[in-house]
């Protein structure tokens, strides 16, 4: 009787850490594909315009995948900065402040090596 109650739990124990393995692996779910045109354009063109878009803008230009590829850092950095620093964009009263998922999508961005 204690033998087959010891395989049944044997059984049961290696079932539920099957389970437990297959279940972290769904849980890890891929981040979504981020690209400029679609995700990170539309983010720039709404808040940090007209004064990082030429012909108007006198400000670092933001208007190409380029452009915006060389500065992401520092853009990230100036968005995540508090609203009264020096240094935070968009300027104080220009444009409000970015969410943070458009924050978090630069990142991804940034993360996933700069799609297109």
């Amino acid at each position: 009787m204690k033998k087959t109650l010891i395989v049944i739990l044997s059984i049961v124990a290696l079932v539920i850490l099957q389970n437990c393995g297959s279940s972290k692996k769904m849980n890890k779910a891929k981040e979504p594909a981020v690209s400029f045109e679609k995700d990170v354009m539309p983010i720039l063109q709404t808040r940090c315009t007209p004064c990082h878009f030429p012909p108007g803008g006198r400000k670092k230009p933001l208007n190409t995948y380029d452009a915006v590829k060389a500065n992401i850092v520092d853009v990230i950095t100036r968005v995540k900065l508090s609203p009264t620093a020096n240094g935070f964009m968009p300027w104080q009263g220009k444009k409000p402040a970015l969410s943070d998922t458009m924050i978090n999508t630069l990142e991804q961005w940034q993360k996933q090596n700069f799609p297109q």
